[in-house]
C-alpha cells in the first residue's frame, strides 16, 4: 500500500504539467481548486514549487508564468486569476495548508538583493531578521547557499520577485499600468495583511505543534519600543551564530503582516546599501540594479498604504510614551503600526530614492519617482479624513507631524537638494517637466512645513555635548521637587538625539550635512529661479510665435499660400508643446516661482531683481544670436554655456536644409506626382545641357547675369553662414541647373489656373495665355537682372 501512495504525488505533478499545455486557464484553476481541497498536504507539498513557478514565472525570467504584469481587467482571464490568487482564495489556502505541516522550500542566495547576498557571502548575517535561521550550509561552500523558507515566505518571495524579474514583453506592451493584475493583487495583499481597520484574519489551518510560529526572531528585549533607534537584532552577527526562533505567542497575530512587509521591502527596495551608494558616485562603477517605472509605481502604492496603515493607530496609543507603553497592554498590530514606517521602510526607501534621483533619465517618466517621494513626505494626506480640495491647497501642516519631519529630515532636505541639481539640467520649457517643478514647490510651500524643516535642521546642528546631559532615569515633576525647565530640557535632548540618530544612520557618522536653508543652497535656489524665469520667457515666446504662424497659415495653408518656412520650430519645444501645453508651462512655472519665494521667504523686490539680472539674455534680439561656440578645425563647437542656452531656448542655430533642393521631402503644399515628373524632366535637361548652362552662367556680361538669375540658387552663402557647418561644406558651390519644382506647388497651379480663366474671359486662348505667361516671366527676370542690385541696396 505504501508504494502507490509514494507514487501518487509524482503522478499528480505529471498530470498537472500535461494539463498546462492542453487545458485553458479556467479549466486548470478549477482542477487546482479541487486538488487543494481534496488532497492532503503531503501530496500537495511536491506540486507547490512547480505551481508557484507556473503562476509567477521562474526567478531567472525564462518562464513567464501567467504574466500578471500584463494581465488587465479587460482580459477574459483577469477575474479567474484574481479569484484564484485572492488573499483568501484557493492559492492562499494551499499556502496555509502546507504551513501547518512545517514544510520548507529552498531559494538560492544568488537571487537575493545585492546587499543581502553580499553579507551572506562574506559570512555575516544580514540586517533583516527575515533571513535569519534559514540558511542551509551545503558542502560546496558559501557561494551555493540556499534559504529554507516556509510556504508563506516562499510564496511572498516569488510574488515580490515577479516585479523585478526581467521580462521580454511582446511588442507594444509594457508593464507600467496601475490596473494590471499584479498591481491590484499587491493592493489587495496590503489591505488584507496590513489592515487599517480591524485585525488580520486568522489562518484557517493550524495545529497544536505551533507550526505557524513567527518566522522572524523577536524576543521581549527586542521590542518595537525602541522607536527611532536601531534594535539590537540589527547588529551584525557571524553567519554561523544564527539566533534561534522563540515562539512568541504575542507575535502570532501579526507574523504574516511582518513577513509580507519585510519581503516587499527587501525585494523591492533593498538593492543599495550606504557603502554601495557611496561607491556608485564614481562614474567607473556600474550600477547594480535599475528600477523600472512599473517598479516605482508599486513602491508608491506600498508607501501610501503604509502611511494609511500607520495613521490608523488609535490616538491613545499614538500619544502614549514608550515607557508607558511597556506597562500597558497593546495589541501587536497596534504596536506594529507605531513603528512600521521608521523601522522597516525609511532607510531602504531613502537609498532607493537617492539612486533614482541620480540615475533616472531626464524625461517625464521621472514623475513616478517624484510622486513616490512626495507621497512619503506627506503622511498627513493619508489620515482617512475627508477634506475639501480647495481647503487642501492652503491647509496648514498640523503640529503633530513635527516629530515625523524631524525623524525623516533627510527625506526633505537632502532629496530636495538632489532634485534641485537635477532640475537645473532639465528642459523646463517642456510642460511635463514644468509640472514636476511646480508639484515639488507646492508641497514644500504648505504652511508650517518649511518652519518644521528649519527647526529640524537647527536640532541637528546643536552641539554634541547636549547629548551628554541625557539621563536614563525619569525626571521629577514640580510637585516632587523637580522643575518644568528640566522636563523641557529632556524633551529637547530627546529631539536632538532623534534627529542626529536619523541623519547618522542614513548618511554615516562622517557625513557633511548641507542645510536646506543655508547660504549655499539659497544661492542654488536663486539660480533655479533665474532658469525658471528664462524657461517661462521662452515658453511665452514660442507660444506667441506659434500663434502667429497658425494665424498666417490658417486658411491658405492647404494652397501653400502661408509661410513655407519649415524651420520655424524653436528648440526646447516638443511636438505636443504648442498652444495649450505652452500656456500650461507658463502657468506652472509662474506658480512654482511664487511657491519658491514663499518657501525661502523672498519678497517681490528680490524676485524682480533676480529676473532683471537676466538682462539682454531674454530679449528677442539676443534669441536670434548663435549659441556660445568656439571655432574648431572643422567649424563651430558648442561650449557648456551654449548647450545650456539651447536647452533653455535662449539661443538657437538657424537650421536650413543643406542638401540638394530638388531632393527635399515633398511638402504638404506640393503635388507629389508633379514633383517627381518635373524632377525627371529637369534632370534630363540638366544632364544634356549642363555644360552650356555652366558656360552661360560663367560669363561676366549681361547674359551671364540673366542666366545666373534663372539657373542658380539665391542667397546660398548667407544661409550657410548661420549654421555650424564644416569648412568643407561652407566652400561647396552648386552647379547651375534648371529647376521646375516650383511649378508643382499648389499655389503656382492655382495662380496659373486663375490666369487661364482670366485669359478666357478676355477671349485669350490657351496658347496665347501661355505666351503671355512666358513673356511676363522673362520680363520679370530681365527687370530683376537690371535693377536687382539697386533694389537690394535700398
Amino acid at each position: 500500500m505504501a508504494a502507490p501512495t509514494l507514487q501518487q504525488p509524482s503522478y499528480l505533478l505529471a498530470n498537472l504539467k500535461a494539463d498546462a499545455t492542453t487545458k485553458t486557464l479556467l479549466q486548470r484553476c478549477q482542477d487546482l481548486v479541487k486538488i487543494i481541497d481534496e488532497y492532503p498536504a503531503k501530496e500537495l507539498h511536491l506540486i507547490f514549487p512547480w505551481l508557484v513557478e507556473s503562476v509567477f514565472g521562474s526567478l531567472d525570467g525564462i518562464i513567464a508564468g501567467w504574466n500578471l504584469r500584463l494581465l488587465h481587467s479587460r482580459s477574459n482571464e483577469y477575474n479567474i486569476v484574481m479569484e484564484f490568487l485572492n488573499p483568501s482564495g484557493p492559492m492562499m489556502n494551499l499556502v496555509y495548508k502546507l504551513q501547518a505541516e512545517e514544510y520548507k522550500y529552498e531559494i538560492p542566495v544568488n537571487y537575493l538583493p545585492g546587499p543581502v547576498k553580499a553579507c551572506i557571502q562574506q559570512g555575516v548575517l544580514p540586517d533583516c531578521p527575515l533571513f535569519h535561521n534559514k540558511l542551509q550550509f551545503p558542502p560546496a561552500g558559501l557561494l551555493t547557499l540556499n534559504l529554507a523558507l516556509n510556504p508563506f515566505e516562499f510564496f511572498m518571495f516569488n510574488f515580490a520577485y515577479c516585479l523585478i524579474t526581467p521580462k521580454c514583453f511582446p511588442p507594444g506592451q509594457h508593464g507600467s499600468s496601475t490596473d494590471s493584475a499584479y498591481f491590484v493583487l499587491v493592493d489587495n495583499y496590503l489591505k488584507y495583511f496590513l489592515p487599517s481597520e480591524g485585525s488580520v484574519p486568522p489562518s484557517p489551518f493550524s495545529d497544536s505543534r505551533g507550526s505557524v510560529t513567527a518566522p522572524s526572531p523577536r524576543s521581549s528585549s527586542v521590542s518595537f519600543a525602541g522607536y527611532g533607534v536601531h534594535s539590537p537584532s540589527l547588529l551584525k552577527h557571524h553567519i554561523f551564530h544564527q539566533p534561534s526562533v522563540n515562539a512568541d505567542p504575542a507575535a502570532q497575530e501579526i507574523w504574516r503582516s511582518e513577513t509580507l512587509l519585510q519581503m516587499f521591502v527587501e525585494i523591492w527596495l533593498h538593492h543599495y546599501s550606504l557603502e554601495m551608494y557611496q561607491k556608485l558616485q564614481s562614474p567607473q562603477v556600474k550600477e547594480p540594479f535599475s528600477p523600472t517605472e512599473e517598479h516605482v509605481l508599486v513602491v508608491r502604492l506600498l508607501v501610501k498604504h503604509l502611511h494609511a496603515f500607520s495613521n490608523s493607530l488609535k490616538p491613545e496609543q499614538l500619544s502614549s510614551s514608550p515607557s508607558a507603553h511597556s506597562h500597558t497592554h497593546t495589541s501587536p498590530l497596534e504596536e506594529f503600526k507605531r513603528v512600521v514606517v521608521q523601522r522597516f521602510v525609511q532607510q531602504k526607501l531613502y537609498l532607493f530614492l537617492q539612486h533614482c534621483f541620480g540615475h533616472w533619465p531626464l524625461d517625464a517618466s521621472f514623475r513616478a519617482v517624484l510622486e513616490t517621494w512626495l507621497s512619503y513626505i506627506q503622511p498627513w494626506r493619508y489620515t482617512g479624513e475627508k477634506t475639501n480640495p480647495q481647503q487642501e491647497q492652503n491647509r496648514t501642516v498640523p503640529d503633530k507631524w513635527e516629530s515625523f519631519v524631524q525623524e525623516n529630515l533627510l527625506m526633505y532636505t537632502k532629496l530636495f537638494q538632489v532634485f534641485l541639481n537635477r532640475t537645473m539640467r532639465t528642459d523646463l520649457v517642456n510642460a511635463k517637466n514644468a509640472l514636476m517643478v511646480f508639484r515639488v514647490a507646492k508641497v514644500f510651500a504648505q504652511p508650517n512645513l518649511a518652519d518644521m524643516i528649519q527647526k529640524g535642521e537647527q536640532l541637528f546642528l546643536e552641539p554634541e555635548h547636549v547629548l551628554h546631559h541625557r539621563q536614563p532615569r525619569g525626571y521629577l515633576t514640580p510637585s516632587q521637587g523637580g522643575s518644568y525647565l528640566s522636563s523641557r530640557q529632556r524633551v529637547m535632548t530627546d529631539m536632538v538625539f532623534r534627529v542626529k540618530s536619523h541623519v547618522y544612520a542614513l548618511e554615516g557618522q562622517d557625513c557633511q550635512y548641507k542645510q536646506m536653508f543655508g547660504t549655499e543652497l539659497r544661492a542654488a535656489v536663486m539660480k533655479l529661479i533665474q532658469i525658471i524665469a528664462q524657461a517661462g520667457h521662452t515658453a511665452k515666446r514660442i507660444s506667441d510665435h506659434s500663434n502667429e504662424v497658425a494665424a498666417n497659415n490658417s486658411f491658405l495653408s492647404w494652397f501653400g499660400m502661408g509661410s513655407s518656412d519649415t524651420n520655424t520650430t524653436f528648440p526646447g519645444a516638443e511636438q505636443e508643446e504648442s498652444g495649450e501645453c505652452l500656456k500650461k508651462t507658463h502657468e506652472f512655472l509662474d506658480r512654482a516661482l511664487e511657491n519658491l519665494c514663499q518657501i525661502f521667504k523672498l519678497n517681490q523686490g528680490q524676485l524682480s531683481q533676480l529676473i532683471s539680472n537676466l538682462g539682454s539674455s531674454q530679449d528677442d534680439g539676443n534669441s536670434k544670436q548663435l549659441p556660445d561656440c568656439i571655432q574648431g578645425d572643422n567649424g563651430l563647437i558648442l561650449t557648456d554655456l551654449g548647450r545650456r542656452q539651447i536647452i533653455s531656448g535662449l539661443r538657437r542655430f538657424e537650421i536650413h536644409y543643406q542638401g540638394d533642393p530638388e531632393l527635399q521631402p515633398i511638402r504638404s503644399y506640393e503635388n507629389a506626382l508633379l514633383v517627381r515628373l518635373f524632377y525627371k524632366i529637369s534632370s534630363l535637361v540638366n544632364n544634356r545641357f549642363g555644360g552650356h548652362m555652366n558656360a552661360l552662367c560663367s560669363r561676366p556680361d549681361f547674359l551671364g547675369r540673366l542666366g545666373r538669375h534663372y539657373l542658380s540658387e539665391q542667397e546660398t552663402t548667407t544661409k550657410l553662414k548661420q549654421s555650424p557647418m564644416t569648412q568643407r561644406t561652407l566652400e561647396r558651390n552648386r552647379q547651375p541647373r534648371l529647376s521646375l519644382r516650383p511649378l508643382a506647388s499648389y499655389r503656382t497651379i492655382l495662380l496659373l489656373l486663375l490666369f487661364y480663366v482670366f485669359g478666357a474671359l478676355l477671349s485669350f486662348g490657351p496658347v496665347s495665355s501661355t505666351l503671355l505667361i512666358l513673356t511676363g516671366g522673362f520680363l520679370y527676370g530681365l527687370m530683376m537682372t537690371l535693377f536687382g542690385d539697386k533694389l537690394k541696396t535700398h
